[in-house]
């Protein structure tokens, strides 16, 4: 199971180096979800260690490509040695302009939702003022833009409480190719299949 993992950390770097080549300005991918905890103990321990690795391995050469790396969701539950990785390389990627690459890390939809309304609360917002805007701004990240296109992967048909906020208007594509086998050719074709369609937003 490591190695699937493993594999998995891989596809992220070939995606991003197509999206790159495809002029994709920003990329959000799931790493870790907040359901992930309640796995095994062993199972989380080497998610945490494959993790740490792609950070020292896979993602310092997307960094020489001009990728900024940020990183969304919890991180009082990540281990410390773990967590200063995620910030050194956000600090040094800080300035790259090529492509924004946000890794969801200890993510969870809802609970994303849940810790927005509680930040309105906590900054005293009046009800009056409370909007979409007000709402959007205490998400966990404010700059990360709506996504255009969803690709799920691995023959899934579902969102797994993933940017639920976020995809209210975004194009779903679903592939049967597992993650750790996605690559440029994959991202092509839903690319293609995006460009196809007549995005509406409500509208007829």
């Amino acid at each position: 199971m490591a190695e699937g993992h493993r594999e998995g950390t891989r596809a992220v770097r070939r995606t991003v180096e197509a999206a790159i080549e495809l002029g994709v300005g920003s990329l959000a991918v799931y790493a870790f979800s907040t359901e992930n905890w309640s796995r095994p103990a062993d199972e989380v321990d080497d998610l945490m260690e494959i993790f740490g690795e792609t950070i020292e391995r896979e993602l310092p050469d997307l960094a020489e490509q001009g990728v900024r790396t940020r990183f969304m969701g919890r991180r009082d539950r990540v281990p410390d040695g773990l967590r200063a990785q995620m910030e050194a390389l956000e600090e040094h990627t800080a300035t790259n302009d090529t492509l924004a690459l946000w890794i969801a890390f200890d993510y969870g939809g809802r609970a994303e939702i849940v810790e927005a309304a509680r930040r309105l609360v906590a900054d005293g917002i009046a009800v009056d003022d409370v909007d979409e805007e007000a709402f959007a701004t205490r998400l966990a990240a404010p700059e990360l833009p709506d996504p255009d296109l969803l690709i799920r992967s691995s023959g899934e048909v579902r969102l797994s409480n993933f940017m639920l906020w976020q995809l209210a208007y975004t194009e779903l594509v679903f592939t049967e190719t597992l993650w750790p086998d996605f690559g440029e050719a994959d991202l092509h074709e839903a690319m293609g299949e995006y460009a196809r369609r007549r995005r509406r937003f409500g509208g007829r």
